[in-house]
């Protein structure tokens, strides 16, 4: 069985999700949002990059990011901001939104409340608490997802400024996960929180999963190299066996193709050569292990196919910046 590169991908930049408003609609509602980055640090602390969702439980609406047309929603819908966008889900189709909107101060006054958090938003109004929402013409699970960004995740670029889950194209099991959401919300219980995590992170990996069956013939990008016969073979190799000494005459050959047309066909897609993803990669590897592991520089060297301690030094100090002792501490501080 070959390698599963977004499996290990999304491993390696360690997605995590987060639920924490339990959101109550009614009249004209409109939920404008500001950008994931301005908010990160209440909803997400240590994520290098956020991203919003919203899974409609009830009722119907749009989604509308400044520049694209809106998106229309209807229940068991999930709709996402790969790109940390500020949007606005409201009742009624609207003009695109401003492309600023300053985070309310309640976000972060209550970055410390439980969650998830009950509130109800009506007639441009929101009211933060215990608000009942059995009069709800609408119901909505909202959180958060993070990763990281560095060293190296080509993931994130791949995906567009809004990521629609239709209810009418993500089968049932959806409809019962937004279920399960709203019962884990309404009646929080021990372990509820970590339910709810997981279930966003399914949800994102449904969704990507989903975009890229549905990528035109013509795409580009990482999705679309996964999808290549070529490209995407290539890919679960490098992923299979990091530490390999690969060369890309070896590698070309492995995939069926000469050197040129393998390296020509890489770049078209992922915009960089295969032993230069291959780099990105170890590092990104080795980022991991720092992170999450008291192991020594050298080991993790050879781990991710280093000969040396100090090659991997050099080329760990040039993608990242500072070497990789120095990038421990800083990770362990943060």
């Amino acid at each position: 069985m070959s390698r599963d590169p977004l499996s290990d991908l999304l491993r390696a930049v360690r997605l995590r999700g987060a639920v924490f408003y339990y959101v109550s609609l009614r009249d004209d509602w409109a939920m404008s949002a500001s950008a994931a980055a301005e908010i990160a640090a209440a909803v997400m602390p240590g994520c290098d990059h956020v991203m919003e969702y919203h899974m409609l439980a009830k009722g119907e609406g749009w989604a509308t990011v400044s520049g694209l047309p809106p998106v229309p929603l209807t229940s068991g819908d999930v709709v996402m901001f790969p790109q940390g966008d500020s949007h606005v889900v409201s009742r009624a189709s609207a003009p695109a939104p401003a492309p600023h909107y300053r985070a309310p101060d309640w976000v972060f006054s209550t970055r410390s409340e439980p969650k998830p958090m009950p509130i109800t938003c009506h007639s441009g109004i929101v009211e933060v608490g215990s608000v009942p929402v059995s009069d709800a013409e609408s119901l909505a699970v909202c959180g958060f997802l993070g990763c990281d960004l560095r060293p190296f995740n080509p993931l994130i670029a791949a995906l567009p400024r809004v990521l629609h889950l239709p209810a009418s194209h993500a089968g049932g099991w959806v409809a019962n996960v937004i279920d399960q959401a709203v019962t884990e919300s309404n009646d929080p219980r021990p372990g509820g929180g970590a339910v709810l995590e997981r279930l966003a992170e399914m949800l994102f990996v449904d969704a990507a999963r989903r975009y890229l069956e549905n990528l035109p013939p013509d795409a580009l990008g990482w999705l679309a190299g996964l999808r290549d016969r070529f490209v995407g073979r290539a890919l679960a190799l490098l992923h299979e066996r990091p530490a390999y000494a690969w060369s890309v005459e070896q590698l070309a050959t492995e995939v069926g193709l000469s050197r040129s047309a393998l390296h020509d066909r890489f770049v078209e897609y992922l915009d960089q050569a295969p032993m230069q993803y291959l780099a990105n990669w170890r590092i990104q590897l080795a980022a991991r292990i720092l992170r999450d592991s008291n192991r020594n520089v050298a080991s993790i060297a050879t781990e991710v196919g280093y000969e040396s301690e100090a090659a991997f030094t050099r080329a760990f100090k040039r993608m990242v910046g500072t070497p990789p002792a120095a990038w421990r501490r800083a990770q362990n501080v943060a």
